[in-house]
């Protein structure tokens, strides 16, 4: 029985970052278990890595690493947690996250809040005997006087406990995070973190929020770094028309509204790779049909993590089904061979 919807009116009584603490001490009391059978079909290789599908947890959801081992059960073929920076650090004021109901988005500007790289990994260390993938999501604290170094510091302390690393240079909520994107920085971070020589595929996650000719840009630039994989996108700082009364509220959005900018982002830059580097789908994902549309534009992996706060945990699963349902009355085998075909 789906219990989410009758669940949802008192979660929602709640404001947005007390409902999803709650939500994490609840998964915490979960036992973890086997994850539910997939169809073959699914299964998908990318960066030498074994996906059982390619429906996985984008980070955000679990910052700290607390509940990984439950998003797993819960049916999703990959989690990324995370971000995690090299100290603990608070984020911005509270309040900084805002559900958009109307309009079934959220607006966050957490600002990398976390327990510290050493907290998560201790509790990633407790999950090495799955294997499962986990995958972690590094940034830079906001107050570094090198932001550079503590990508390295963190790809080099993280790597022993995740399957693949997340350099996460597109949150709009650390004051010039994002102008790590721009050419001499980018080149500058990836050289770095290609220097520390870990053994680990490194993925990069860009922002949707791009300039004419940056999708070239990043791309060459991930090549030639051997970038394993490319993220998009993050939130945008754009706002299309909305509905709620926390529209103006500042920070970063996600969930629906931002679907049309997430799908054009990845589109963009499927136009720019032609397929040389593997992307991963993320923004305003929440059915099965929107899986399959970001899979078809270019994407072998999607993420998703506002579509929960509607829609349950549950809904890994659900779209699990419907993709294996839309791949059996396709006219390809599996969900690597529908990749980028609309492209």
């Amino acid at each position: 029985m789906h219990l989410y919807p009758f669940l949802r009116p008192f979660a929602f009584a709640l404001d947005a970052e007390t409902a999803h603490r709650a939500t994490i001490a609840a998964l915490k009391l979960m036992p973890t278990h086997a994850p539910p059978p997939v169809p073959a079909s699914l299964h998908t290789r990318v960066a030498g890595l074994d996906f059982p599908s390619p429906v996985g947890l984008a980070a955000g959801f679990d910052k700290n690493a607390e509940v990984p081992e439950q998003m797993l059960s819960l049916g999703f073929g990959f989690v990324e947690v995370g971000t995690v920076t090299p100290l603990p650090q608070a984020g911005n004021p509270r309040p900084r996250v805002f559900r958009l109901a109307e309009d079934r988005g959220v607006i966050n500007r957490l600002g990398f809040n976390n327990d510290g790289q050493p907290a998560a990994f201790g509790r990633l260390r407790e999950c090495a005997h799955r294997s499962e993938i986990i995958g972690v999501n590094v940034g830079a604290n906001k107050d570094s006087a090198d932001r550079i170094a503590d990508y390295v510091r963190g790809v080099r302390a993280m790597a022993p406990v995740a399957r693949y690393m997340t350099i996460n240079i597109s949150s709009p909520n650390t004051p010039g995070l994002r102008g790590l994107q721009d050419q001499g920085a980018l080149e500058d971070l990836l050289a770095a973190v290609r220097a520390v020589g870990v053994r680990k595929p490194i993925f990069l996650k860009v922002a949707p929020d791009f300039a004419p000719g940056d999708p070239e840009r990043i791309v060459r630039a991930a090549i030639d770094h051997k970038i394993a994989a490319l993220i998009v996108g993050n939130t945008t700082l754009s706002r299309p028309p909305l509905k709620s009364r926390f529209a103006r509220e500042e920070g970063g959005l996600s969930g629906r509204p931002l679907k049309p900018l997430a799908l054009e982002a990845l589109r963009a830059f499927r136009a720019a790779s032609g397929g040389e580097i593997p992307l991963v789908g993320v923004g305003g994902i929440a059915t099965a049909e929107d899986a399959w549309e970001r899979i078809c534009a270019g994407a072998s992996l999607i993420q998703l993590y506002s579509a929960m706060v509607y829609e349950g945990p549950r809904i890994a699963q659900r779209i699990v089904r419907g993709l294996a349902a839309r791949l059996r009355v396709s006219e390809f085998a599996t969900i690597a061979d529908a990749v980028g075909t609309s492209a």
